[in-house]
């Protein structure tokens, strides 16, 4: 007798293991590229792919009149100002500090937004689950953000400023994710991610050519390689299969519970830091990582809340 495995657990694995290694090609292109110009050509270029692939499925690229205003304000809250926000913010704080905030209020502000619009109900197994990764994390990160923060001063207004902003992210990213569940339910995922990462990055780039400085001078092309690399594994990684991976889990299992890859995906880089950079693994590190696999495991576990079907 086979062996049967569900689908979308291992939808979910492979979108934890793609999304824990674009810290790599994020690392490696901020480096050298203006962020938001960055950012924006990666979206924009994904959103092209994307369409095509669909056209290419023959699913028509083609969206209902009362159906666009929902596609632009989830292509806005989950592409622009959260990516916006996200990269200018983690110019005034420690990397750890920006890992902690986001990594942890991801999931919560899946959880809140899903409840408070009516899409799940609220069960004991959801705070508990991001309660052990919300730990996890904290121990994974914690340490790091306070050795980083204590050097800038944590009162200064622009590391207070940008810590609102990565803060912000996580909850603009959490309502556009519940917003876009309806859409998901009339058009396949491989559309609804296309158009809002094209919309959505389209925004970002407009943006960054015209406020961000040395953005212009980017459209040279005059990266290095490893930024090349780094743009590339995210056009096609990062977005063009791991975004249309989350859609698929966000129609199928929800929002709170496809949102517990915020839990697992710390873990993968923290493996890949070892296998690809060298780092060595600090003690705090294993319970931080069964912390935050004993979270995802609760929180997939838990069985779907009854989402509503209405549009």
């Amino acid at each position: 007798m086979g062996l049967v495995v569900n689908p979308r657990l291992l939808d979910f694995a492979l979108l934890c293991l793609i999304w824990g290694a674009t810290w790599i090609g994020i690392k490696a292109g901020v480096e050298s590229v203006p962020p938001l110009f960055f950012a924006g050509t990666r979206f924009v270029t994904a959103g092209v792919l994307l369409l095509a692939l669909a056209s290419f499925r023959g699913e028509r690229v083609n969206v209902a009149t009362e159906d666009r205003l929902r596609f632009l304000v989830v292509s806005l809250l989950m592409i622009s100002l959260c990516y916006g926000p996200l990269f200018w913010g983690m110019r005034y704080i420690s990397s750890g500090t920006a890992a902690v905030l986001e990594l942890a209020l991801t999931p919560i502000a899946l959880l809140f937004f899903a409840v408070l619009l009516g899409d799940e109900r609220v069960a004991v197994r959801h705070f508990v689950a991001i309660g052990l990764g919300v730990a996890g994390i904290a121990l994974l990160f914690g340490p790091q953000a306070l050795a980083e923060a204590a050097p800038a001063g944590p009162g200064s207004d622009r590391y207070a400023v940008g810590a609102f902003a990565v803060a912000s992210a996580a909850f603009t990213y959490g309502l556009g994710s519940v917003v876009a569940r309806p859409l998901l339910k009339t058009y396949p995922p491989f559309l609804v991610a296309g158009i809002t990462t094209f919309v959505g990055g389209g925004a970002l780039f407009a943006y960054a050519l015209s406020f961000e400085a040395g953005a212009v001078r980017a459209l040279r092309g005059d990266w290095g390689w490893a930024a090349w690399t780094g743009w590339l594994f995210l056009v096609l990684f990062g977005s063009l299969i791991g975004y249309t991976l989350y859609m698929r889990l966000l129609r199928d299992i929800g929002a709170s519970r496809a949102g517990s890859y915020a839990f697992v995906s710390p873990v993968v880089a923290v493996v890949l830091g070892v296998l690809v950079f060298g780092e060595t693994i600090k003690p705090l590190d294993i319970p931080a990582v069964i912390l935050m696999l004993a979270g995802a495991y609760m929180a997939m576990a838990t069985p779907s809340q009854a989402p509503r079907s209405d549009r």
